[in-house]
């Protein structure tokens, strides 16, 4: 069974808060996140393709990737990742290229539950309330949903 998405998006402030448990250790929880290839195989809502173009996974890195649907539209993103430390933490920017300017930044915390599980929390800071509800707006919950579940399937065992 998988695990329920929490998503908290509070009136009045420019943020979201994502959190997702996962029944696997720390270690490939966050190894499914500095991977390219594995990052690939879970990032964002069925029947996309993703496409890596660039991803550093390292304090001061960068990341890019590209989505395409089988009808061939495709959407950009990048950032940079500003602080990675293995297992614990990883903070970085995002931009989805169609709202070019409008760039976030991410927290990720990968939290130790013990007995072989953990929880990601996830907490992304827009520049302003319009630009956060522009992505909730923007089917982030689907997309999110989906990516966790082929996560989980990823990291099991």
């Amino acid at each position: 069974m998988t695990n329920p998405v929490h998503i908290e998006a509070p009136d009045g402030v420019p943020f979201i808060d994502i959190t997702r448990e996962f029944d696997a250790p720390v270690s490939r929880v966050f190894t499914a996140h500095a991977d390219p290839a594995l990052v690939a195989r879970w990032m964002g809502p069925d029947g996309l393709t993703t496409d890596i173009t660039d991803w550093d996974f390292v304090s001061g890195g960068r990341w890019a990737f590209e989505q395409t649907e089988p009808g061939g539209q495709s959407y950009g993103f990048r950032g940079t990742f500003h602080t990675v430390r293995t297992d614990e933490l990883a903070i970085q920017t995002f931009e989805f290229l169609g709202f070019p300017d409008v760039v976030s930044i991410e927290t990720l915390r990968f939290v130790d539950l013990g007995d072989g599980r953990t929880r990601l929390e996830a907490h992304a800071v827009y520049p302003s309330i319009e630009a956060r509800d522009g992505m909730v707006d923007s089917g982030m919950e689907h997309g999110v949903t989906q990516g966790y579940a082929r996560l989980d399937d990823l990291v099991a065992g």
